[in-house]
């Protein structure tokens, strides 16, 4: 299995924060091919990878594995058995199989796993951390988009909830990114309800099982967990603590471990979502043909940047459409 690899440069439409780092003006992200398939990832020092951790893994892995690759998982097992985590790797790969066997069997991914794509839900909009009364021009701006995901984790959170719901009505989603106390939480959550927020993810740190299954026994909002959890392992132990899990395929090592969260997820009971980095039309694609098994998704990483290098799933009154073509549906755009 030989792969190609090119790492680009996404220029953001406008600095994005959240509250535990900030990116100013551009993200870089990696892209690997195989044969025609193409796959990408936008990796995160949070979870210990960068463009250059993933392209060097790729590199050690090009030209060494002789497995049918059609045979997604068993190419996708051999890789695990020999290197551990680099997720974002993995990912990259995975969805570079997955398009070259949709367009080698002529289908969109949705119809290799026998999916519905009238199905899709609709996607919230990223509103990141910022001053309360940018925070709400961005709101304003986002006026085709029917549900917000908004950034908090600074001290002046209600003043952002506030300056946001003065310009709009909007169900909106909130993102703590692991910022607030376990008892602060609480508190907060008790707050935002009066709001209309519906839902909130990832509200204290990312190891604190026990502070996460406290504020979900002490508050009405559903609780997601995004950062505590990574791969389908991980959902057995915080079943009991929260509300749901948020997938991100360059978190999870791809969409082979994604389908397999999803089924896990729902064994426990739980709600999914799934969610993104900053990245291009072609891993939020790759994450949207999957949206018909969840409930939520929050695929909005290539709305937040100006030079989106190809055109994929599309929106509709806020509502994923996804491709017809085979594979991921992806085509570079035009210059």
């Amino acid at each position: 299995m030989r792969m190609s690899t090119k790492i680009s440069k996404l220029h953001l439409q406008h600095p994005f924060k959240i509250a535990r780092r900030s990116t100013d003006s551009f993200r870089e992200i990696i892209s690997v091919e195989i044969d025609e398939g193409i796959g990408e990832a936008s990796p995160t020092k949070f979870y210990g990878e960068t463009v250059q951790s993933v392209e060097k893994i790729v590199n050690r892995l090009s030209g060494t594995i002789d497995i049918d690759l059609d045979a997604i998982q068993d190419v996708m097992a051999h890789i695990d058995e020999n290197i551990s985590g680099n997720n974002a790797a993995k990912s990259a790969i995975d969805m570079a199989l997955h398009d070259r066997l949709g367009k080698k069997l002529g289908v969109p991914l949705y119809r290799l796993w026998g999916l519905n794509p009238e199905k899709t839900p609709i996607t919230s909009f990223t509103i990141g951390l910022d001053e309360p009364d940018i925070m709400a021009e961005k709101a304003l701006m986002a006026d085709e988009y029917p549900i917000l995901k908004v950034k908090l984790g600074n001290p002046n959170d209600f003043e952002i909830v506030t300056s946001i719901r003065r310009v709009t009505d909007k169900p909106i989603f909130v993102d703590a990114n692991t910022a607030w106390s376990a008892q602060q939480s609480i508190e907060n959550i008790k707050r935002l309800s009066d709001f209309g927020v519906e839902l909130v993810e990832q509200p204290t740190k990312a190891d604190d099982i026990d502070g996460l299954k406290y504020i979900r026994d002490n508050s009405n909002l559903p609780i997601i967990a995004d950062e505590s959890i990574k791969c389908a392992q991980d959902i057995p132990i915080i079943a009991d603590a929260v509300d749901g899990i948020n997938i991100k395929l360059v978190k999870c090592g791809g969409l082979l471990e994604a389908i397999k969260m999803i089924h896990v997820a729902r064994v426990h009971g739980l709600l999914v979502m799934i969610g993104c980095m900053i990245e291009s039309s072609i891993g939020i694609t790759a994450a949207a043909h999957l949206t018909p098994l969840v409930d939520y998704a929050d695929l909005d990483g290539n709305l937040l940047i100006k030079n989106d290098p190809y055109n994929g799933v599309t929106l509709h009154n806020g509502k994923l459409i996804l491709p017809k073509s085979p594979g991921i549906g992806v085509v570079p755009v035009l210059e």
